[in-house]
């Protein structure tokens, strides 16, 4: 039924909830499970700071950050024997680089937490899993 699924994860402990749904799903299919985590990049001032001052700050350390959270559903799927891949994407709107990776990877099925921004924010901008579900044409199980 569903042969690659893709991950969103930002680290927090509701999407971790939703990448072991997913693991879980992808086990008793024999899936395999794409991991992904959005970073936004770096403003173009930020960008040359770091150039000038030959300091790795924000870049790596956002970097180093985003991998520990993409290892942290290696282990899990590791745990249940389910093949797993990562990517760091780049990209202002979570949702587009979402929406891109499942692309990107064929991914028939998106598993996902069911929050994104917080809020106000929330009303204003709306949340990332429903702009996921407004862009794509591939099911997405946004787990609570």
């Amino acid at each position: 039924m569903f042969k690659n699924i893709l991950l969103p994860v930002d680290g927090s402990e509701s999407a971790l909830k939703a990448v072991d749904t997913g693991i879980q799903l992808a086990a008793q299919l024999g899936s395999t499970v794409f991991g992904v985590h959005v970073l936004p990049p770096l403003s173009t001032v930020s960008f040359m700071s770091e150039l000038l001052q030959h300091s790795p700050c924000y870049s790596e350390a956002a970097k180093v950050r985003a991998q520990a959270f993409l290892d942290e559903v290696v282990k899990r799927a590791q745990a249940v024997q389910v093949r797993c891949e990562t990517e760091i994407a780049c990209d202002l709107r979570p949702y587009v680089a979402i929406v891109a990776a499942a692309a990107k990877h064929h991914c028939d099925l998106i598993v996902m937490r069911s929050r994104g921004h917080e809020g106000v924010e929330r009303m204003l901008l709306g949340s990332v899993p429903h702009k996921v579900m407004l862009s794509c044409d591939i099911p997405v199980l946004v787990c609570h």
